[in-house]
């Protein structure tokens, strides 16, 4: 399978060295066993069509997708051109253009940050999940999707991020809120690296503690990796 890694956002500079860039989590997560390219679409780099590659995976990043920025446009045009075209999974930013692109809205939510171990309670089990219930993975993140696109139904959520797991009835396409690609001594390391500026002291503390629980990254790696097959094979 040949994946596009879809990089909207970077880890902070200092945390490079040791974890790596966005794209490298998404391929520790799925595995070596696919073809992987990169699109920096900060740098105005997109797929020429949407057939380049068999699925398309769209990263987290630190800016909204309601920002005045020149490449969320074109990012949005290449979603809704890949729209039965490639597969497609969307993380944290990703889920939220994606969203934005099929006619849903994100906003900065009232409710503050969501950060540390989010916990999701299964709506729905899709035929690429297992029946295992809810699941436990790191989570960053202000902006949430408020009003779901047509054809789009909840799989998984919270009080906090009701609409965490979302699949399209008219696409081979979903994505989610968390990070399942967040190892968690990056999601503390990151936490820290933000402390006193997105979170307070307690914030942070709480945070970081709740990441020395049990996670879903490998689960949940593995239900992207079976949409994926199930989706290039149809």
């Amino acid at each position: 399978m040949k994946i596009g890694l879809i990089e909207t956002g970077a880890p902070p500079q200092p945390l490079r060295p040791a974890f790596g860039s966005y794209p490298d989590m998404f391929q520790a997560l799925l595995g070596p066993g696919h073809q992987y390219q990169t699109f920096d679409v900060q740098a105005g780099d997109l797929p020429a069509a949407p057939r380049d590659c068999d699925a398309y995976v769209v990263t987290g990043s630190s800016a909204g997708v309601y920002e005045d920025l020149p490449w969320i446009a074109p990012l949005k045009g290449f979603l809704r051109a890949a729209k039965g075209q490639a597969a497609l999974v969307g993380v944290c930013f990703g889920h939220q253009i994606m969203a934005e692109a099929f006619g849903g809205r994100v906003v900065k939510s009232d409710k503050g940050w969501g950060v540390g171990l989010a916990r999701y309670a299964i709506a729905e089990i899709a035929p690429w999940m297992d029946a295992g219930g809810g699941v436990a993975i790191p989570a960053s993140h202000q902006d949430q999707v408020v009003d779901l696109p047509p054809g789009a139904r909840v799989l998984a959520g919270s009080a906090f991020t009701p609409f965490g797991v979302l699949a399209y009835d008219d696409q081979p396409a979903i994505s989610m809120q968390f990070h399942p690609e967040f190892d968690p001594a990056y999601a503390a390391a990151l936490i820290e690296a933000r402390r006193g500026t997105r979170y307070t002291d307690p914030q942070a503390d709480a945070a970081i503690a709740s990441l020395s629980a049990p996670n879903d990254r490998a689960r949940v790696g593995a239900w992207i990796e079976s949409f994926l097959t199930q989706a290039t094979k149809a």
